[in-house]
């Protein structure tokens, strides 16, 4: 399905791109999607399907995480102990792999252009992650997510910077939307696969993973390296600031407080996103059911909260408009933890728990705002380092908060866990109204 997508999408890109341009408005920006040049188209698609394919990759493990960990730890219960224990360690690797990828793609995207880094973060992950079928043990299965995660990590800097660099400035809010939405796709993808593949032991999931290195070869042969890019380069004449720069001068605060806010809000998202799709699998009136039918209630809980995602991605993009990025940050985290409170405050059955993850998914939306929020806050040749470092440290934080949160759970319940790591986003809405304004 993924493969047709690509290709689709491709076809429909390259004919807009095909088509003749108008001139610009007087103001310097296009004034719709027609008059865009072939290269913003290219760049548009070739960012757009990486984070589709990076949705897809991402959660493909926190659908099959128990019975996949179970099998590779001798056939254990899902409800024992060391099975949550082993899958959030792995989760864990993930989140670290990602943050170092943040910053190592990030370098690497500034170094040698965002076209050249893209194709790499996508080879990784998709590489990876198919080779994570052949996992014998838990720790090669750890392995596995963990360098495939370094890709998934640099793809987020390097396309938005991509993006950001490319497409007119005043459409932002919304270039970030779609741009999420590629993502919740991505995932959405991933659950229809889970679907599908209800029956077949969970390893197999893992092969719909290497589908994303198709799409290497054409961003190779059709997306060049932006314009601002290359001009950068040649005023730096082989003087490229370093990943020092980062804690020196005007950036420095940038980085601080942006590292910041974004370590507390996503350790508070990866929590949730891995443990209730764990708390999900293991309630007492489901604990009795097939593998197949576990799997269908993990699916249809994520396409809840995914398709709602992505209604927030919109909103929260049309909201940014409105009061600005960091209001409507700070604004929308807070909603975040009333809705995640409301869900986990008291033990609820499934039934029940079905009709907050729309609520809960639809605050994700915030996180869409940081995609083309944090490029413009740092000089263009510490652009995709910067917003790489600084979004991506967020996952060393949610790596060890994954393990954490997990200590509070009891058997086969994981709600204390969702319910303590909730509180996190208060102080990430506080913090959210000290993040830097855009300097465009």
């Amino acid at each position: 399905m993924s493969g047709c997508v690509t290709m689709h999408a491709v076809q429909l890109m390259d004919q807009a791109a095909s088509k003749p341009t108008e001139n610009p408005q007087p103001g310097g920006e296009p004034s719709s999607p027609r008059v865009l040049s072939k290269q913003q188209w290219r760049s548009g698609i070739a960012a757009w399907l990486g984070w589709m394919f990076d949705g897809l990759d991402m959660h493909l493990y926190t659908l099959v995480a128990a019975p996949f960990v179970a099998d590779l730890l001798g056939g254990l219960s899902t409800t024992d102990p060391r099975v949550g224990h082993h899958a959030s360690i792995i989760q864990a690797a993930f989140l670290l792999g990602w943050a170092l990828g943040g910053g190592f793609f990030g370098r690497i995207g500034d170094r040698l252009g965002r076209a050249r880094a893209l194709s790499l973060t996508i080879l990784t992950y998709a590489a990876f992650t198919g080779l994570s079928f052949f996992a014998q043990e838990w720790w090669h299965l750890m392995i596995f997510r963990f360098l495939a995660a370094l890709g998934i990590g640099g793809e987020w800097a390097v396309g938005a910077s991509l993006l950001s660099e490319t497409w007119p400035r005043k459409w932002r809010p919304w270039i970030a939307a779609v741009l999420q939405t590629g993502g919740n796709i991505g995932i959405l993808i991933a659950c229809f696969a889970n679907n599908i593949l209800a029956g077949a032991p969970p390893r197999y999931l893992f092969l719909v993973g290497v589908l994303p290195a198709l799409l290497v070869f054409w961003i190779r042969r059709s997306v060049p390296e932006t314009e601002e890019w290359h001009a950068a380069k040649v005023k730096a004449q082989h003087h490229e600031p370093k990943m020092r720069e980062l804690f020196r001068g005007d950036v420095r605060p940038v980085t601080i407080w942006v590292a910041l806010v974004c370590g507390v809000a996503l350790t508070a998202h990866w929590a949730f996103l891995f443990w209730h799709q764990q708390h999900l699998r293991n309630l007492p009136e489901v604990l009795n059911w097939s593998p197949e039918q576990k799997s269908k209630l993990a699916s249809t809980a994520m396409y809840l909260v995914i398709g709602s995602s992505m209604l927030g991605n919109f909103f929260c993009g049309w909201l940014a408009r409105l009061i600005g990025y960091r209001a409507a940050i700070g604004g929308v985290f807070f909603v975040y933890f009333l809705m995640l409170f409301g869900a986990y405050s008291v033990p609820r059955d499934h039934a029940q728990l079905l009709y907050w993850f729309p609520l809960i998914g639809f605050c994700q939306g915030a996180f869409a705002l940081f995609t083309m929020y944090l490029p413009p806050l740092f000089p263009t040749l510490l652009r995709t380092t910067g917003a790489g470092f600084c979004y991506n440290i967020g996952r060393v934080a949610a790596a060890f908060g994954t393990v954490f949160f997990g200590l509070f759970s009891t058997v086969g319940d994981h709600r204390a866990a969702l319910l303590y790591a909730s509180f996190l986003f208060l102080p990430a809405a506080a913090i959210s109204f000290f993040l830097p304004r855009v300097r465009d």
